[in-house]
């Protein structure tokens, strides 16, 4: 049991008497675990989402991107690139916040503007829109921090840790880093799932589709972009060097931040990972996930998607929106919401306390608490490498 569900029991027995305490009504009327209650809470205009607002922040994070560019493609001091290079990955998540609101189709009532506007904001992060809604929408939100399911920063448990090759726990020793974070979304999350992942029958045209698209996208820009080395520099190397600056680079920076994103929206030492048959809706979408405020007009960039809490509970919220209704959710169910200034440390701190995982406690441990348990319950056969999947 959380602390959260602790709380609830404490004041449910409270007031047990008490037929007009609000989330006692919500339980009878909706049954334990449900999400309703929250929803209803949510005001209607949470969900106000102007075709002109959606345009806008498009419209804007588009010539961001292209000044950003623009800057790579006519800058040569190395402090000027590599500041560029940090833009660049600030810049295309802002691109990528837009697209994934599309994604859920919160950004326009029109499902068709959403689609249009969704793949061509996910193409400076060479991602696949249907392939996004496919993992993002069917299943990562649908089963937000349950065992199995959930395939977003899934924790491996000590028994599965120890089964892997060495070079297998060396790989996960290093994604599970702070350092490491963007090699892991990119391998498991971009690579697997997103490029040459095989989709259900139902999915594999459209996915295929905006894989073409995304592959089109990529291929013409480098022909452009080695075109343009090629003149200002004279030479092979020169063609390579302006393809790697603008286009790679940028999408390398974005890897690392959504990658941190994800981390911190559901993977903290007070955020509990649930098994199978215990985990509910409520679980996974209120407790499962963060608020985390952004500082600094660092919202020009991230479109308050650290918000997140709100977002799980009803993707149809737009991303400008979602203070509204964090606000009111905290006043519904106070002590629930895990609201935190934003702050990279905390990223840091995260991936040195959560690195594998016990279900049956439910509850992370470090290494060295995993090297103990093992240690503990005796010596443990070698597997080969080629027989297990790390």
């Amino acid at each position: 049991m959380t602390s959260t569900d602790a709380s609830l029991t404490q004041e449910e027995s409270d007031t047990a008497d008490d037929s007009n305490t609000p989330y006692a009504a919500k339980e009878r009327a909706d049954g334990k675990g449900s999400l309703k209650p929250v929803i209803d809470v949510i005001p209607a205009a949470a969900y106000d989402n102007p075709t002109w607002k959606g345009l806008a922040y498009f419209g804007r994070d588009l010539v961001v991107y292209a000044l950003v560019v623009t800057g790579l493609l006519l800058f040569n001091n190395p402090f000027a690139t590599i500041a560029l290079w940090v833009l660049s990955g600030m810049v295309i998540s802002g691109l990528f916040i837009v697209a994934h609101d599309a994604a859920h189709g919160a950004l326009f009532s029109s499902k068709r503007m959403n689609r249009v506007v969704g793949t061509i904001a996910m193409l400076p992060s060479w991602h696949v829109y249907e392939g996004w809604v496919l993992g993002h929408n069917r299943i990562h939100h649908s089963y937000t921090v349950r065992e199995g399911f959930d395939f977003v920063w899934h924790p491996y448990t000590v028994e599965q840790f120890n089964a892997m090759s060495r070079f297998g726990r060396m790989r996960h020793r290093f994604e599970w880093s702070w350092i490491g974070a963007g090699a892991y979304y990119l391998r498991e999350v971009w690579w697997h799932k997103m490029i040459v992942g095989d989709p259900p029958a139902r999915w594999a045209s459209a996915i295929r589709r905006d894989r073409i698209i995304v592959w089109s996208f990529v291929g013409v820009a480098s022909t452009l972009l080695a075109w343009a080395g090629w003149v200002q520099y004279g030479t092979v190397l020169g063609a390579a060097w302006m393809i790697l600056k603008v286009l790679v680079v940028p999408f390398l920076a974005f890897s690392y931040v959504i990658a941190s994103f994800v981390h911190v929206h559901h993977v903290q030492p007070d955020i509990r990972w649930w098994k199978r048959r215990e985990w509910t809706k409520f679980k996974g979408q209120m407790e499962g996930t963060t608020v985390l405020r952004a500082r600094f007009g660092l919202n020009f960039f991230f479109h308050w998607i650290m918000v997140h809490v709100p977002h799980h509970v009803d993707m149809r919220i737009p991303m400008y929106n979602l203070e509204l209704a964090t606000d009111a959710i905290k006043e519904a169910f106070p002590g629930t919401v895990h609201d935190k200034p934003l702050r990279f440390r905390d990223f840091v701190s995260n991936t040195r306390a959560c690195q594998l995982y016990d279900f049956d406690e439910g509850h992370w441990l470090t290494y060295r608490e995993a090297a103990k348990i093992t240690a503990a319950a005796g010596p443990v056969a070698e597997t080969p490498a080629e027989s297990v999947s790390a």
